[in-house]
């Protein structure tokens, strides 16, 4: 479970940060984006702390799970931002 686990979320963090690139203008897919990482956060520390550890790829799967919160901080800033801009005269 911890090896599969850890490769799904591993493919879903590179294609999440690829598609987050290239489409920081739309924010209902950071939105989704950042609501889809926090469910991945979730289950990355539930399988990291509640698993047995496979050697070689646990410290990895940590350092990912961190990884993946901070991109979701960056979807969610690019998500929820305030698009209107003030024009002044």
């Amino acid at each position: 479970m911890f090896t599969t686990i850890f490769w799904i979320l591993a493919i879903w963090f590179i294609v999440n940060v690829i598609w987050m690139w290239f489409a920081t203008d739309n924010q209902n897919l950071q939105k989704i984006f950042g609501w889809i990482n926090v469910a991945a956060i979730i289950i990355g520390f539930w399988v990291y702390f509640g698993t047995t550890k496979v050697s070689g790829i646990d410290s990895w799967f940590n350092v990912m799970n961190y990884a993946n919160i901070v991109i979701a901080l960056i979807q969610f800033y690019f998500g929820y931002r305030n698009s209107h801009t003030v024009k002044h005269a």
